[in-house]
């Protein structure tokens, strides 16, 4: 049995990226979140990408069922794409916070294996964003009238920047936070999800990539794309990515630059352009390129901008 579980390993490890995965990391034990597979039906298909998909499901509890979201890896997905996917919905275990989407449970036993959150009626904030758009225009300088009202921009900018809040007190790094990766619930509060990319560094102040995976060229700070280091303060560079997005309705931003002319661009020190006329709009405009100060210490923490945001409409904000 243990030179089977070694063998299995060595052929999991031979086609991760380099240094992606140590002895200890590399396998997913069964605990309490566990979940009866019986007890779980799946619906309808909610969406699906490169690496997975997303279905609407229902789970009895009793005498009582719950709406849910069930996320699994594609069918012909690789025995190492599973251990990410488990490894995934680990970290979600940790959080406890209404500006986090909520983990339900998780089916690791036989496939397929299933990650069941809690049901975000609007899905993600990209999509939600994109289908308020007017009809035929993708131009984000055209956009009139805008579909958000001051008080609404402010609370979706609010409850991101008190998901990522919550995520930096307890030492976790995004490392991927975007539109794509906030979800709506039917009641519109925005909730930060995804965390396939999320690492937790309570034994170090700041997080270095190793291997050569996908990254969110778009959305990494300057030292990101330089040095592949991640810290509390590259989330904020992406946090101001996604108040751009707000404003541009889900357009890609750097419009117009590949991938390699984003990292060029950046490294050069510009920055990210939105046309407001709005007074408020400037303020949040300002909040954004102080999120994008090339110096990593010059940019705010996620609390400095809980207490800047409301300083715009004279509410109060609890720490």
């Amino acid at each position: 049995m243990k030179r089977m579980r070694k063998n299995i390993m060595e052929s999991i490890r031979a086609e991760l990226p380099e240094g992606y995965f140590n002895d200890a990391n590399i396998s997913y034990e069964q605990d309490e979140w566990e979940i009866d597979r019986k007890s779980l039906r799946v619906g309808d298909l909610l969406g699906k990408g490169a690496f997975g998909q997303v279905f609407e499901g229902v789970l009895e509890k009793g005498d009582t069922s719950e709406l849910v979201a069930i996320k699994c890896p594609n069918a012909d997905s690789k025995p190492f794409e599973k251990v990410l996917f488990l490894k995934e919905a680990s970290v979600m275990k940790n959080f406890v916070c209404d500006y986090i989407v909520r983990l339900v449970g998780i089916i690791s036993e036989k496939d397929p294996v299933y990650a069941v959150m809690e049901l975000m009626g609007n899905g993600d904030l990209k999509s939600y964003l994109r289908s308020l758009r007017p009809s035929n225009d993708s131009s984000i300088s055209a956009i009139s009238p805008f579909p958000f009202t001051e008080g609404q921009i402010l609370t979706m900018a609010a409850e991101i920047a008190s998901g990522m809040a919550y995520l930096t007190e307890r030492k976790f790094v995004h490392r991927d936070l975007a539109a794509r990766n906030c979800l709506v619930s039917s009641s519109n509060v925005v909730k930060i999800g995804d965390f396939g990319m999320a690492r937790d560094i309570q034994l170090e102040d700041y997080y270095r990539k190793c291997g050569r995976g996908p990254m969110p060229i778009r959305w990494m700070a300057p030292e990101s794309l330089r040095d592949g280091v991640f810290t509390h303060f590259s989330d904020v560079w992406s946090y101001g990515v996604v108040l751009w997005e707000i404003f541009a309705l889900g357009a890609l931003p750097y419009p117009g630059l590949s991938n390699e002319e984003v990292v060029s661009f950046v490294g050069k020190g510009n920055k990210l352009k939105l046309d407001v006329s709005q007074e408020w709009s400037r303020v949040l405009v300002r909040i954004m390129n102080q999120c994008w100060e090339c110096d990593p210490l010059s940019r705010p923490s996620f609390v400095d901008i809980l207490l800047d945001l409301p300083a715009l409409t004279g509410c109060e904000v609890s720490i």
